[in-house]
């Protein structure tokens, strides 16, 4: 795919005009439905000495974004991740070189957290793929900044087809509107991650 290859080609001579003494981190970003993780599972096998880290594998407990007296938009941007702790034990230990990072994994049939051990190998590779990873929180931390660009109504019609475990239509609709919608508009108005990555693709 000829996306793959561009994509490739670029964070590898992004990485090599680099001379770090840690990890190169690549943040790719995008709201949902813009194949974020098809694209990311794709790379997986173009890129030596990478490591791939979704977000989402890190999201909070449901007690803790869910009925909690806010609005819905605002308990999926602010509460969905703990974002200052990933940025103390993710971000952070990545810029300081450590070799083996220690994260809650959430497993979403049981609600519970799972801890897990990731390897960090010298002079890695590091893709962090997920939605709003541009945030105040985290966004100095990236090397390399990639955003993919999608029609909003391909996005809405892939997410509302995609997501049966919300609900029926009806269902899924209206928690997108109340929920998912709404907070990814809050971003692209507080955060413009068109203007804060390096390349923009445009995907769908």
């Amino acid at each position: 795919m000829e996306m793959i290859r561009t994509l490739k080609q670029k964070i590898e001579e992004e990485y090599n005009k680099h001379y770090l003494d840690r990890p190169f981190i690549v943040a790719i970003d995008g709201l949902s439905g813009a194949g974020k993780t098809t694209i990311v599972n794709q790379l997986v096998n173009e890129i030596e000495n990478v490591v791939i880290l979704h977000i989402d594998d890190h999201i909070v407990k449901r007690e803790m974004r869910y009925n909690t007296g806010h609005d819905e938009w605002f308990e999926y941007y602010q509460l969905q991740w703990d974002t200052n702790y990933l940025k103390e034990r993710l971000y952070k230990k990545l810029h300081q070189n450590e070799k083996q990072l220690h994260l809650p994994f959430y497993d979403k049939e049981k609600d519970i957290h799972i801890s897990k051990s990731i390897q960090i190998p010298p002079k890695s590779i590091v893709i962090i793929e997920g939605i709003f990873l541009l945030r105040e929180e985290w966004k100095a931390f990236y090397d390399y900044i990639i955003f993919l660009d999608c029609p909003k109504e391909v996005r809405y019609e892939r997410v509302l087809h995609r997501d049966t475990y919300i609900g029926n239509l009806e269902e899924r609709l209206m928690k997108y509107q109340n929920r998912y919608w709404v907070a990814e508009d809050y971003y692209l108005k507080m955060q413009n991650p068109f203007k804060l990555a390096h390349t923009i693709m445009h995907y769908c």
